[in-house]
């Protein structure tokens, strides 16, 4: 069955209208259950096992199974069902809107297109009337935004030969290596006094103050400098910030949230040792003011193989359906990838392409949604093999 581009909008657009911020990154947002549901239903009329497997409570990875003829391999197709907030936007974010080629909503690209290619694959082949050797396991994911607790319970829970992650990018091109992230908190101490007093107070956010100006030139004169051949600029950069109580009072804490990237063979240790070695400078000069560093989360970089099968067989798959083979690329951002390979499942990743990810107006390429749907649905298929009879 042929994809077209007006069923793919269809579905596309169905998707954005459902919120599916992730509640990790947005307190009291609604989660993933509504897109949840809907994919259920939308897969109803399909030969499969489609399961709501609930990772936390009222948070379900949507599992839709295609069962093979029996003792082949599995491959799963991985998708994230939840999105980033869109305060940034406005209420017009969950409001499909195409103009030309594209598709304007939150998650159009990141990563409800994703999801879209993965589901008008798995239909295609549903419906075609051939059968399978292998199981094909399309998993719709939560929490790929914050924690990625979908991909970590999916990993944990059911065992699969390869997997495919449909992210967004553009064709041509397939992933087989990123960067790995930290989510740092540096909090600052000082001593809270009346603002007339400033002999008696230590200023929190002076101090903090230091220390972003030593992480800022730590990536102006390190990192930039030196970009990863594949992954590109190491990430480095300052993301919330927080402090003080009142105009009137010298401020005896602050807090800054940083985001770290680590390159193949760094460790999250390496960053947070060069943020400590600032945090002494600044604690040396300034008395009575002290810092520490915390972890909130780590990710270790994604390091796959472009000999790896189910690489060799995407990237044929692209030959056929597309014109051109994939090229291997690294890319400068963190996606559940590095899960699933750090498991020892042979991992891709590949999408349409997309922009303006996690910014107001973010869009993806519909004619690019039908060739990366054709590509992954030959894929499959070279991969599981087609049953005898």
């Amino acid at each position: 069955m042929t994809t077209t581009i007006e069923a793919a909008e269809r579905l596309l657009s169905d998707l954005i209208r459902i919120d599916s911020t992730t509640p990790w990154l947005i307190p009291g947002a609604v989660g993933e259950t509504e897109v949840a549901r809907f994919i259920a239903d939308w897969c109803a009329d399909l030969p499969v096992e489609i399961t709501l497997e609930e990772v936390e409570p009222g948070r379900p990875n949507v599992l839709v199974l295609l069962r093979g003829s029996g003792g082949g391999r599995t491959l799963c197709v991985n998708a994230h069902a939840d999105t980033v907030g869109y305060e940034n936007w406005g209420d017009d974010a969950l409001v499909p809107r195409r103009v030309g080629d594209r598709l304007y909503g939150r998650g159009a690209a990141d990563d409800k297109g994703g999801v879209t290619v993965s589901l008008l694959a798995l239909r295609s082949i549903a419906e075609s009337g051939m059968r399978l050797r292998g199981d094909l396991l399309v998993a719709l994911v939560v929490d790929e935004e914050g924690a990625s607790i979908g991909t970590s319970h999916l990993i944990a829970h059911h065992p699969m030969d390869a997997t495919v992650i449909v992210e967004p990018d553009a064709l041509g091109r397939m992933i087989t290596e990123h960067q790995g992230f930290g989510w740092v908190d540096v909090i600052a101490h000082g001593r809270p006094a009346h603002g007339s007093a400033p002999e008696m107070g230590v200023d929190a956010i002076v101090g903090l103050a230091d220390i972003i100006l030593g992480i800022d030139r730590l990536d102006r004169e390190v990192f930039r400098p030196a970009p990863d051949p594949l992954n590109g600029l190491t990430v480095f950069h300052t993301g919330t910030i927080e402090g003080g109580t009142d105009y009137a009072t010298y401020p005896g804490w602050a807090k800054l949230g940083i985001e770290i990237g680590t390159q193949p063979g760094e460790k999250l240790a390496d960053r947070v040792r060069e943020i400590e070695t600032i945090v002494a400078e600044v604690e040396a000069r300034r008395p009575g003011f002290t810092a520490e560093v915390h972890v909130a989360l780590e990710r270790d970089p994604f390091t796959g193989s472009r000999d790896a099968e189910i690489a060799r067989i995407l990237s044929a798959a692209s030959e056929a359906e597309d014109g051109r083979p994939l090229e291997a690329c690294g890319m400068n951002a963190w996606a559940d990838s590095g899960l699933t390979q750090g498991a020892g499942i042979p991992t891709v990743m590949f999408g349409p392409l997309g922009g303006n990810f996690h910014a107001p107006d973010e869009w993806v390429s519909l004619p690019e949604v039908v060739r990366a749907t054709a590509i992954l649905e030959r894929a499959i298929v070279d991969y599981l093999g087609v049953a005898d009879g």
